[in-house]
């Protein structure tokens, strides 16, 4: 469907793109394609240094609308930069190397608006790199069950090591005017786990947040060597950014449980990428270091590193490329 210019859009698709020449293509046209809405799209180019610019700006102007960043922001950054341009009702976020079927953002929208929710949330499909199709990221059965997401909810189901279904990768979308009454963006501090914080805290102002139990989205699993990707400090940051979550916004006791247990995890997560830090720099003495402070963090060792990182990055849904 072609973006409508003469009025209010019902969502803006912000695309925040970084290096993603070989990909934004897809993204783009399957948000063209989405059926029962009108739409604009907002491409962010954050600083790529390939063709993703060029990409962007072959679309007309009134089908696809570019902001090139002047310096690199990261993906909150780039995502803000979208956000701040955006003039949809809803605002749907669409990763760079991933699509959204056709009647998707209709039905989350009718979803929401029916219940009279600020959010929405539904299933993924998984891609792998080399294009074969996975089973759905959630059973449906247990999105049906969901119903609505709490804060509570949330939160626990980002425990690292912890999590039967990890509700990091879900990918909301927002009712503007939630977001901007409530002056909500993305902590650009972090380049991992930025999504989650907005999410947080959004469900902690007061957003209700609907469940959409049909595959919406199309998750495509990122390449690049998950130990090169996901360090200590990005760990460290998000429980920087947790603390100041703690010291906003006010938790019910289920959801103060949530994080504690996730703070834990965080912590012992940290220790652990340390640890396979100072192993692969064969620096014995502050691996052990490390261990005797968070002895916790050791159990992971239990089972091949590479397995472990594996696991560790599948929960704060690692990408390549940054």
């Amino acid at each position: 469907m072609q973006p409508d210019v003469s009025s209010v859009p019902d969502v803006s698709f912000v695309i925040a793109a970084y290096n993603a020449e070989a990909t934004l293509d897809r993204a783009v046209a399957s948000a063209i394609a989405q059926k029962g809405v009108s739409l604009e799209i907002i491409v962010v180019d954050d600083k790529s240094r390939d063709a993703t610019l060029d990409v962007a700006r072959a679309y007309p102007e009134h089908v696809v609308r570019v902001v090139a960043l002047e310096e690199n922001r990261g993906p909150g950054g780039a995502r803000n930069a979208g956000l701040d341009a955006a003039r949809g009702r809803w605002i749907a976020v669409l990763d760079a190397d991933d699509a959204v079927f056709p009647g998707r953002v209709a039905a989350m929208i009718g979803r929401a608006e029916k219940a009279g929710a600020e959010i929405a949330v539904d299933n993924l499909q998984v891609v792998r790199e080399d294009g074969v199709v996975e089973d759905a990221m959630f059973p449906r059965r247990y999105l049906e069950g969901l119903r609505e997401i709490s804060l509570a909810t949330y939160i626990a189901g980002n425990v690292v090591f912890e999590s039967k279904f990890n509700l990091g990768y879900l990918k909301p979308i927002f009712l503007r005017r939630f977001l901007d009454e409530n002056r909500l963006r993305y902590d650009e501090k972090l380049r991992i786990g930025e999504d989650y914080i907005l999410f947080a805290e959004a469900l902690a102002m007061g957003g209700r947040c609907v469940v959409e139990p049909d595959i919406g989205y199309a998750y495509h699993i990122r390449g690049g060597s998950i130990s090169r990707v996901l360090e200590p400090h990005h760990v460290e940051a998000m429980r920087v950014a947790d603390a100041k979550f703690a010291q906003t916004h006010r938790m019910d006791e289920a959801a103060q449980a949530a994080f504690a247990r996730r703070g834990r995890s965080l912590r012992k997560a940290a220790s652990f990428l340390a640890m396979v830090q100072h192993i692969k720099a064969r620096s014995p003495l502050k691996a052990i270091r490390t261990a005797l402070s968070d002895p916790a963090a050791v159990r992971h060792m239990r089972m091949p590193i590479a397995v472990r990182l594996r696991r560790v990055a599948a929960q704060f849904a690692v990408g390549a490329g940054r």
